[in-house]
């Protein structure tokens, strides 16, 4: 019997809070991932199955951004409290194509982060530069 290799990606779907036209609070699902290889980085993911977006954020910009307010330009996170008196993240996404302001429940947050961070602890990140020159020198066949 082969074994399968045991992905080390970690992933979670959560829930974002956002505000519609007439200032109702929605959930917009969304799916937070991580990948050891890129260890640096946290992938918010949402949107239609045909149109999902991406944004690639920094997780010690997410780690801090539970406590105090962090980040410049594109993205922003501040520590709030949701319509329910729960602990909340807000974070600001900003690109040329629109802006949007959402929560997320700074549990849920924090829950992800710390099973990113028993993968990969705070300053132990590294990248294999070898497999990554050679990612980008792969050819098409």
């Amino acid at each position: 019997m082969t074994q399968q290799p045991i992905s080390r990606t970690l992933s979670q779907p959560v829930a974002l809070q956002c505000l519609d036209a007439r200032g109702r609070s929605v959930d917009l699902p969304a799916v937070l991932g991580y990948d050891p290889a890129d260890p640096w980085a946290v992938e918010v993911s949402f949107g239609r199955p045909s149109e999902t977006v991406r944004w690639l954020i920094g997780r010690d910009l997410l780690l801090a951004g539970m406590t105090d307010p962090v980040g410049e330009g594109d993205v922003q996170l501040s520590p709030s409290i949701d319509e329910y008196g729960r602990a909340a993240v807000v974070i600001e996404l900003s690109s040329p194509h629109g802006r949007l302001v959402t929560q997320l429940s700074t549990r849920d947050l924090g829950s992800f982060l710390g099973r990113t961070l028993a993968a990969v602890p705070e300053g132990t990140e590294s990248i294999d530069l070898d497999r990554l020159v050679a990612e980008l020198t792969r050819s098409e066949a």
